[in-house]
Parts: C-alpha cells; structure tokens; sequence
C-alpha cells in the first residue's frame, strides 16, 4: 500500500531544522550523512523545518521511496520538534504519537510500559 507507515519497526527523528525545499533525493543525501546507512523498508525517517508546523516523512518501498507530507491547518498549531542538535534519534511508537499530538517526545511523567 502507498505510503503504509505502520509497517515500520524503527522511527527515526532528524533533529534540528531541515530545508522543507528538500525533495526525496535532498532528504536521502541527509540520511545516509547522519545515519551513514542507507533507508531501509523497516525504518521512516521524520524531517521538520524552521516553521514546525509541516512535517516530510520519508519510507522505502519494495519498489521505490515515498514522501508524505503533513501541513497543519491548527492556526499557530506547532510539531514539538527537538531541536537539541542536527543528528537523527531513534524513537518509539508511543513518541511518535506524542509528537504528532503535539507534545513533547519525551514525557518524564508518562508511565513506563514494558
């Protein structure tokens, strides 16, 4: 199925701001600096730029790369994008959610699962 993100086993968050201008191939070339791998189809890779208010998922596909992209339509609705450093983070479903909630990935409070 085009763009089937649940199949994925690894989230990978690039931090820092990335140039939403970037199209597959700009966004490839960011991957295999930071993470020094290739995309995998077990893996989606998260980029936001200065606005967090859009969002480009990259993932791999049996046949070729697909880019989804997400604009949020909230008036001054915001991703809480880590900004720490420009390197790629390896996170959780659960993050995940939480990110596209607009919260924080990391939550000191939530309780921990597993």
């Amino acid at each position: 199925m085009l763009g089937d993100i649940s199949t994925a086993i690894n989230i990978y968050i690039i931090t820092g701001y990335t140039d939403m201008r970037k199209s597959i191939d700009g966004l490839y070339a960011i991957i295999l600096d930071q993470l020094k791998a290739e995309p995998d189809a077990r893996s989606i890779y998260l980029f936001c730029g200065r606005r967090c208010d859009r969002i480009k998922v990259l993932l791999r596909e049996p046949d070729g790369m697909v880019l989804l992209y997400k604009r949020l339509d909230v008036v001054q609705g915001k991703y809480r994008w880590p900004r720490n450093s420009n390197e790629a983070k390896n996170i959780t479903w659960q993050q995940f959610d939480w990110l596209m909630t607009g919260l924080e990935i990391e939550q000191p409070k939530a309780l921990k699962t597993g």
